[in-house]
């Protein structure tokens, strides 16, 4: 159970980072930046592998730039929708 809690609180922080980093973390809520950074931490570690410091059995590194592409994509998505 307590290890869930860590995915949770890591996941946030990650979202947190990719969302400061990419400028568009001032119109996500807590919950979307761990969404964001569960999804990303999955896409960079995909993407890039499992290297680097590790928390919370996710790899820091790939993790935040996995959740950056994810909220650039997801950003850019989200503006061709609205035109």
């Amino acid at each position: 159970m307590l290890h869930w809690i860590w995915v949770l609180i890591v996941g946030g922080l990650i979202g947190v980072i990719a969302g400061a980093i990419t400028h568009k973390g001032g119109s996500m809520n807590w919950i979307l930046n761990i969404i964001a950074g569960l999804i990303g931490s999955s896409v960079g570690e995909w993407l890039l592998g499992a290297w680097g410091p590790q928390l919370a059995g996710m790899a820091i590194i790939p993790s935040i730039l996995g959740a950056v592409i994810l909220v650039i994509v997801v950003s850019w998505i989200l503006n061709i929708a609205r035109k």
